[in-house]
């Protein structure tokens, strides 16, 4: 998955330590915003405070999308569908198609509150198979460099 030197480059990166801090800031954000997107579409209440939530982790997806990009450059010298990261970046960009989707709807007044929440929801399924491929990638770099008598057959 890394060469050496794309190892190197990772471990030393400040844009590694971005990514380990926005990852987990983002899935909070995600499970707090997901309460109240179901919320509302089960009672009808809470709509602004959904809004709000939907929008807070799409920044924050952005924010991700844009470091992990410079991240790709750093590591890989390019800024995205390297090889090592081609399916996962392809993916993110229908998270992102998504989550845009939904701001489109939202500001330019486009379809019902559940039809903007459905969509919200189609990003945040979106996102979780997302998160799952990075998470793999996250565990096949740590076996990779994991002593070769650590890693099982």
């Amino acid at each position: 998955m890394y060469s050496a030197e794309e190892r190197r480059r990772r471990d030393e990166s400040v844009w590694t330590l971005v990514q380990g801090v926005l990852a987990p800031l983002q899935f909070l954000v995600f499970a707090v915003s997901l309460v109240l997107v179901v919320r509302t579409l089960m009672t009808g209440e809470g709509a602004f405070a959904a809004d709000i939530s939907i929008i807070i982790k799409t920044l924050i997806l952005y924010t991700i999308m844009v470091t992990g990009s410079i991240w790709e450059k750093v590591v890989f010298d390019k800024w995205l569908f390297a090889p090592a990261f081609f399916w996962e970046d392809v993916f993110s960009m229908l998270v992102l198609a998504l989550h845009s989707a939904y701001l489109v709807m939202l500001f330019g007044a486009v379809g019902t509150v559940e039809q903007r929440l459905g969509v919200a929801l189609a990003a945040y399924a979106a996102y979780v198979i997302n998160a799952g491929q990075f998470l793999w990638k996250l565990r096949m770099a740590r076996l990779q460099g994991a002593p070769s008598e650590a890693v099982p057959a």
